[in-house]
């Protein structure tokens, strides 16, 4: 069985399905969504995350890279990316934590181990886990033994995807998932295109496939101003939607928390930052999509 590459573990976590859960994020992910919020879990391999404002240039990361990778250049730790081979050895050493290794390898015995451990508070608040990312289904060997061994021992099975996946892959693991967060992020595919990277055909087939199945499916959708606010593609997600079985709808304004993170892995944050609606605007498209008739909140 191969390893899984997880980008982070997150404990007590509240947003991420019902009850207190603990959310397992994969690394990896087929869309390049211009908000994301993780966009270190875009990236399948590992990655070096550089926090410039905690750096001080002392110097030990330098001593300790083998490869030469790292010199000190005005009081700062500069990385060169052509000779770092990822092996964190920097980052262990730095004394303020300015040098983070994004990416961990877990067996399903060792991830299975963390997940037990707060099993407590899933019994407490009829939670459990929550398998996201990045992408989970990119990952679909490791994802699908994860799974059985959850259900196996009794606990709640959340998987949170983009839907952009063969859907063989959702059928091995339909037996085993207690829910699906499945987000719907514009219904015009070359906006699609643009701000996500790849076309919304897929994502859309495969979240009826799994309507037609009779899956448990919370749908996500997020709210960003100027990009799928307008009144066409409100109107457009709410018809598409009447169609799909699903339980729950979340309208998921949009936050700027993770734009600081593209600097620290040399990536452009694309949006200004500014594009969160306001809650007179949120008010207003949770009112159009009420006609759905189904549970609709606001937030996660």
């Amino acid at each position: 069985m191969n390893n899984a590459v997880v980008m982070n573990i997150q404990k007590y976590s509240i947003h991420d399905g019902p009850g207190i859960r603990t959310t397992v994020f994969f690394k990896g992910c087929p869309l390049d969504c211009w908000w994301c919020h993780n966009p270190e879990s875009q990236n399948f391999n590992f990655e070096l995350m550089f926090f410039k404002d905690k750096c001080s240039g002392c110097g030990l990361c330098a001593k300790k890279c083998k490869q030469e990778a790292i010199s000190i250049k005005d009081s700062l730790a500069i990385t060169d990316n052509s000779k770092c081979i990822l092996c964190g050895k920097c980052s262990e050493v730095c004394i303020n934590q300015a040098r983070k290794l994004v990416g961990k390898e877990f067996s399903s015995k060792e991830l299975m181990k963390e997940i037990k451990k707060d099993e407590i508070f899933y019994e407490e608040s009829d939670g459990g886990v929550t398998f996201s990312g990045g992408e989970p289904l990119l990952q679909i060997e490791f994802l699908e033994e994860i799974l059985k061994l959850c259900k196996e021992h009794g606990i709640h099975t959340t998987v949170d995807t983009s839907g952009y996946s063969d859907f063989s892959n959702f059928e091995r693991i339909i037996e085993y998932t207690d829910l699906f967060l499945y987000d719907i992020k514009h219904l015009d595919d070359n906006m699609h295109k643009k701000y996500m990277g790849v076309s919304n055909k897929l994502i859309k087939e495969n979240l009826k496939k799994l309507s037609d199945k009779n899956a448990n499916i919370f749908v996500r959708v997020p709210i960003i101003r100027g990009i799928n606010d307008d009144d066409k593609n409100i109107g457009e997600t709410i018809e598409f939607l009447k169609d799909i079985n699903i339980s729950k709808l979340n309208l998921l304004p949009y936050h700027k928390m993770g734009m600081e993170k593209y600097s620290r892995i040399s990536k452009k944050y694309k949006l200004t930052g500014e594009e969160k609606p306001s809650d007179d605007e949120m008010e207003k498209i949770l009112l159009k999509f009420k006609e759905l008739n189904t549970n609709i909140k606001i937030g996660g």
